[in-house]
């Protein structure tokens, strides 16, 4: 036990944090058993760590973060370890990639029942169905899903600015005013292009090159967390690779899932479930039509960052597509975004109907009050055209 209180000791210690999340905000910490999944480089180890670092000193033995990485835990429950550390007067276990564990899901279960004092975070990956694929843990666990940077976050780290979210009610309404108070401190245009090519990941920080780290990250989410989580057989990892480029490659439209079944040679109800799990582990987006969902073909599959869109084909990137992928994945955090194939805008809670376009070639058209307009290549609106980039004000 001494050992790993050492290795929390160092890891808290030297970790700074260059973005507080907004997801530490928004998580009740009171809550006994608490699930931050999120997809593989977007910092949940860090995200533990911070909260170890705000809420205890990093010598106080109440708070112990573990990896399930460590070799250690093949031999030892989980439930055994925290009930040493509970014995011990334990009251904060934080355990990071909780599902490398292969009992994690009624361990988890054990710790709750056996140790009422004991409050338990851990981290999983976005593939992990928590409720749905684990009844033990249905009705005791609170999930959240860790994002990556938003554009504010992006902006706040590059110009050190303390910029702080607004609800989509607040920018609709209030938009000209929001931008007003923004741009006498900073442009957001000088940062935006950067952003959709390499801000929405964490990572971007470190001395290396961040499209390769990111194509490392896109292998370790379908050789890993796909594989290991869904249990899908090694001989057909090629397959679910091959289908995302192609999905990357066909950009933001309606999947041919006879095509795509054909070329990766497999069924058609395989290529859908491929795809959910694509969804799952967000490297894509699915856009139904109001009212619909999957088993359902979507109406529309994005990638779920624009990140991800410059990294795997930047040769074939189009602007319309990076602004409403963008778009949809600012919303996707609080909001619904639907689309009907026969449509070209998005609806938004059912209600709102918006249209991501080019305030350059917009201007030349007359706007319908109808719309609300979600404009790039600008950094001001008005009335019902609202500029892109501050939907990135949203978390």
């Amino acid at each position: 036990m001494e050992e790993f209180f050492r290795t929390h000791t160092y890891l808290v210690e030297h970790t700074n944090a260059a973005v507080r999340r907004t997801l530490m905000d928004e998580i009740n910490w009171n809550d006994r058993l608490i699930g931050i999944k999120g997809t593989r480089g977007i910092g949940k180890t860090t995200f533990l760590l911070q909260y170890a670092k705000e809420n205890f000193d990093v010598n106080d033995k109440n708070c112990l973060y573990v990896n399930m990485n460590n070799f250690y835990f093949q031999g030892r429950g989980i439930a055994d370890f925290a009930g040493e550390f509970y014995r011990e007067g334990g009251r904060v276990l934080l355990i990071d990639q909780v599902f490398k564990h292969p009992e994690w899901s009624p361990e988890l279960r054990k710790c709750y029942d056996l140790y009422p004092g004991l409050k338990i975070v851990f981290t999983g990956s976005s593939v992990m169905r928590l409720k749905e694929e684990n009844p033990e843990l249905n009705g005791i666990v609170k999930s959240y899903n860790l994002r990556g940077f938003s554009f504010r976050e992006f902006l706040n780290l590059k110009t050190g600015s303390c910029f702080t979210p607004y609800t989509l009610d607040e920018i609709l309404n209030n938009h000209e005013r929001i931008v007003k108070d923004i741009l006498p401190k900073v442009s957001p245009l000088m940062y935006f292009q950067d952003y959709l090519h390499h801000g929405f990941y964490p990572f971007f920080q470190e001395n290396r090159n961040y499209s390769e780290n990111l194509l490392k990250t896109m292998n370790m989410v379908t050789e890993v967390d796909i594989l290991l989580i869904k249990q899908i057989e090694l001989k057909y990892l090629t397959k679910i690779k091959k289908l995302f480029y192609l999905l990357a490659l066909e950009g933001n439209k309606a999947p041919n899932v006879s095509w795509l079944a054909q070329e990766i040679e497999t069924s058609r109800a395989t290529v859908m479930n491929y795809i959910k799990y694509l969804a799952d582990a967000r490297l894509i987006n699915m856009i139904y039509p109001p009212n619909f969902q999957f088993p359902k073909k979507p109406s529309k599959v994005m990638m779920h960052n624009s990140n991800l869109m410059y990294a795997i084909y930047p040769i074939a990137v189009k602007k319309q597509d990076v602004m409403e992928t963008f778009f949809v994945n600012t919303m996707w955090k609080d909001h619904k975004v639907n689309q009907d194939p026969k449509n070209d805008f998005y609806t938004v809670d059912n209600k709102l109907r918006f249209r991501v376009c080019d305030a350059k070639e917009s201007d030349r058209k007359r706007p319908n009050n109808d719309f609300i307009y979600a404009r790039f290549n600008t950094e001001v609106g008005r009335g019902n055209q609202i500029p892109l980039w501050l939907l990135g004000f949203l978390y």
